[in-house]
């Protein structure tokens, strides 16, 4: 059996991933506010077992406990490979620095940085003598390279995100059942966030526009061939510890 860890997977990317690893013997555990009755329709007409952890990621100090709600769960005996994806992410606020209200701030570092720390910390404490296939696959971005204005939030907290993964990458190499790490843009997907992105002021975000033109011209990609794409890096060979890459180059 396989098991996936997947944050934010109600919708969107996440929701996508977790359609495509509906498969014979996996074990999908999802952490998400909301869950996807789609997805628990899907699970159930192909008698693969789903599980939904309600819970919101900006609170990070029940992290730790929700960690052990989701490993007891997970069989040591019957598992294969246990996999980690920290997809879930928040875009706002979209503002120029002096304009971002501090809650925002606190609310978006939690969510997109410190709770994929947390989770891995838990992931790795709770499988450090397992010996099975152990990978965390952090969803990072292009604007984790290149600054963009208005995403001062969004920018720092993909960067740190890639950065920590190179850190438990440096960590694991000498472990004789080390815990794989890779990070992957996906591309610009079609989701709730770039909805958000072009609601947004042109004074808050210049490149507002930039966005508006990727729907109307149908450059945006669906979720489902994203995960699709996930999917297959995840449980494939060019899964590249200590990697970040984007999903375009040949995935």
């Amino acid at each position: 059996m396989n098991y996936f860890i997947i944050t934010g997977a109600s919708k969107g990317l996440g929701e996508g991933l977790a359609m495509e690893l509906l498969q014979e013997d996996h074990h999908l555990l999802c952490i998400s506010r909301t869950e996807s009755e789609q997805l628990k329709k899907m699970a159930a007409a192909k008698n693969v077992s789903l599980d939904f952890f309600l819970y919101d990621l900006s609170d990070t100090q029940g992290i730790p406990d929700l960690i052990e709600k989701i490993f007891k769960k997970i069989d040591r005996e019957q598992a294969k490979g246990v996999y980690l994806v920290n997809n879930a992410g928040l875009i706002r606020p979209v503002n120029r620095v002096e304009d971002c209200p501090p809650k925002e701030v606190d609310k978006h570092m939690r969510v997109n940085l410190l709770a994929p720390m947390l989770l891995t910390s838990g992931f790795i404490k709770h499988l450090q003598d397992w010996k099975v296939e152990k990978r965390i696959l952090n969803i990072s971005s292009g604007a984790a390279k290149n600054p963009y204005y208005g995403w001062s939030c969004y920018c720092t907290g993909k960067a740190g995100l890639d950065m920590f993964g190179l850190c438990v990458s440096e960590e694991q190499k000498n472990e004789e059942h080390p815990v794989k790490t890779m990070a992957v843009a996906p591309g610009i997907i079609d989701t709730g966030m770039q909805s958000t992105i072009r609601s947004t002021s042109a004074r808050d975000f210049i490149h507002r526009d930039k966005f508006v033109s990727f729907k109307e011209t149908g450059q945006l990609v669906s979720p489902a061939l994203a995960g699709k794409k996930l999917a297959h890096l995840l449980l494939s060979d060019k899964f590249t510890d200590g990697e970040i890459t984007d999903i375009r180059d040949d995935y």
